[in-house]
């Protein structure tokens, strides 16, 4: 409907894109409020030549917080409410903010304020915001911003490439009086790790690998939260390396690169893929590595959630098929078990999620160090 600020160009080809990728695509039954994210490759030849200080931040950040040149990322708000006035019955609207950079906690809590406005007030409020946008400094790696916005102040800092890999986030000290009081996001990417990995917890190490030999993989997930999320959190397993093949935290099937994909000519690329239509069942059952997500159903006070199991890529011809990985790959690495009895333990003792984040973050970070010394 509405492109804002109005000078920002895009092809008709990554409009349309947008436009799929910007409502859940499986059966929703699900009203209220939802959030998700996707990466779109851009087309078209370079319209805006790349910021002149997209070169020192990328020499500064983090290797996967650097500035994407060749795609978009999409952070989505999508709203579904009953409404007799429309002629569906439903209010369907998602608002979607586009970047280059993949600060997906930033930009979903700024989503959070901005839309639920917005669908009340429609353009006028992201006039508004954009001037208070506009005024913010540019992302520094390594220091601590406050971002005005909507009477909130946001604090957030931008990480760098010189911070020790593994240590938390420094403390952040700069509040100078800051009225109101600021709403200081613990980091501007990490997602909830051990939120995202729960009913897959005991593969870890087995996903680990499948990512550093950049294997094709697809998750088939209930909704675009679940599938955006688990791509997220797979690419970011090798931190501090970067992800370097292609990953679509949301897939449909009116993508331009859907015939690319399911094409049985040739074998899949190397890419992560999030879908959420079992049509895709079908059309990406010859790929080598399927990990099929249910609804997260906790199972009793203190047990680890459902874990999905791993089963031979023959079993999937059914349509009905039970969450599971679907592989034939036989892992390098055994299973840490010592790290799933602490995590079980945590779950126990109801210890909070960020402090099991951590713990499969260090885990993992172990893991990449300990492939890396060598060479």
């Amino acid at each position: 409907q509405l492109v804002y600020p109005h000078d920002f160009r895009l092809t008709e080809k990554e409009k349309t894109s947008i436009c799929y990728l910007s409502f859940p695509d499986s059966y929703s039954g699900g009203l209220g409020d939802t959030q998700f994210s996707f990466r779109l490759r851009r087309s078209g030849g370079p319209r805006d030549s790349p910021a002149r200080d997209d070169g020192r931040y990328n020499r500064e950040a983090p290797l996967a917080l650097q500035r994407e040149a060749a795609h978009y990322y999409g952070y989505v708000y999508f709203r579904q409410v009953k409404d007799s006035s429309m002629r569906r019955g439903y209010f369907q609207k998602s608002l979607v903010l586009v970047s280059r950079l993949p600060y997906v906690n930033l930009f979903q809590s700024l989503l959070q304020l901005i839309a639920p406005e917005y669908f009340d007030k429609l353009e006028p409020c992201l006039e508004a915001v954009c001037n208070e946008i506009d005024q913010w400094p540019p992302p520094v790696p390594g220091q601590t911003l406050n971002l005005p916005v909507m009477g909130v102040v946001i604090q957030v800092r931008i990480p760098s490439r010189v911070d020790k890999p593994g240590s938390s986030p420094v403390k952040q000290f700069n509040q100078e009086n800051l009225l109101p009081a600021p709403l200081v996001l613990p980091s501007v990417h990490e997602l909830d790790l051990f939120r995202c990995f729960q009913p897959v917890l005991i593969h870890v190490q087995m996903l680990w690998e499948l990512m550093l030999l950049g294997e094709p993989l697809v998750v088939m997930a209930p909704s675009p939260t679940v599938s955006s999320e688990m791509v997220l959190a797979l690419t970011s397993v090798l931190a501090p390396l970067r992800f370097c093949c292609d990953f679509r935290p949301y897939f449909t099937i009116h993508d331009s690169e859907f015939k690319e994909y399911t094409t049985r000519t040739q074998a899949p690329p190397s890419i992560v893929v999030g879908v959420t239509n079992p049509f895709f069942i079908k059309t990406l059952q010859h790929w080598p590595h399927i990990l099929r997500l249910g609804e997260l159903r906790m199972a009793g006070e203190g047990d680890l959630p459902k874990q999905v199991k791993v089963k031979k890529l023959a079993k999937l011809k059914t349509l009905d098929t039970k969450p599971g990985i679907y592989t034939s790959y036989k892992t390098f690495l055994h299973k840490d078990k010592t790290l799933i009895k602490r995590l079980l333990k945590g779950i126990q003792r109801k210890r909070p999620s960020e402090v099991q984040s951590a713990l499969l973050r260090r885990h993992l970070l172990e893991l990449t160090q300990s492939f890396i010394i060598p060479l």
